[in-house]
Parts: structure tokens; sequence; C-alpha cells
């Protein structure tokens, strides 16, 4: 196996292992009523103050008619709550609901153990070289296809 072929099939496990973990991680009894692409708007409406709408929909990368549809189910089961601005009532606000932050937290959760199990198998040598390499990756991916991270 080439150098190229090996790095290909170690970038696409990577990505492929981490998501199916971190979606049976995820959604667990407590959270059984969401779906992981919900922990992600969940994330990204964050836990300080309320976001417009369109600025979750910028940070998910969708049209704020796809996340509509996604905040109407995350409001109706508890996890969000919408709000109309008053200086603009054409700017709605989301914040999240106790159940939203719990949910939230299950995230952070899930990556400190995450980041932890991965560090617990590096050496202190190793570890510069990994945030390195992976610093790298993100700049290249960020440059080459505008995306940001």
């Amino acid at each position: 196996m080439t150098t190229d072929e090996t790095l290909n099939e170690l970038l696409v496990k990577l990505f492929k292992n981490i998501t199916e973990i971190e979606a049976q991680c995820l959604v667990t009894e407590e959270f059984r009523d969401i779906s992981y692409n919900d922990f992600h708007i969940i994330e990204a409406i964050g836990t300080g103050e309320p976001k417009n709408m369109s600025t979750v929909a910028k940070l998910m990368r969708v049209t704020t008619g796809t996340l509509t549809k996604a905040i109407d189910a995350l409001t109706e089961k508890g996890y969000v709550i919408r709000e109309r601005s008053r200086q603009d009532k054409r700017v709605v606000g989301v914040y999240l609901t106790q159940k939203g932050r719990a949910a939230y937290a299950h995230h952070e959760e899930f990556h400190r153990d995450m980041i932890a199990q991965a560090k617990g198998e590096l050496t202190e040598q190793e570890l510069p070289v990994l945030i390195y390499s992976m610093a790298k990756l993100v700049d290249y991916f960020q440059a080459a296809y505008g995306v940001e991270g």
C-alpha cells in the first residue's frame, strides 16, 4: 500500500469511526428522542446568550429553512426555546432549556472523554506531533475547500 493509500484509508476510517462512535454514545436512554444531528444543533446554539436563527444556520452550514424544521422539533421536545426580538420582529433568537443544557453537557462530556482516552495512548513526545499534524490538516481543508473550523 502506498503512503497516499494509507493516509486515505486512515482519514476515512477515523472520520467514520468518530462519527459512528459519537452517534452511539450520544443517543442514550435519557436522550433517545433526539438525533445525532440534533446534538450538533444544540452545540451550535450553545449555553450563552440566545443566537439568531441565521447565525445557527451558518454554524451548521444549512439554510434557515432546514434549520427551522429541526428547531421546531427540538422546541416541541423541550430542548430549545424560540423568541422573536423585541427590537426587530423579523429576528428570531433561540436558546437552550434546562433539558437542552443537559444534552449540551452530555455532548461535551463525550468529547472530554474521547480526548482524554486519545491523549492517554500517546507519549509526551507524540502529543505535540499529533496536534501539529492535525492543525496542518485543518488548515489544508479550510484553505482547499473553504470550510471553517
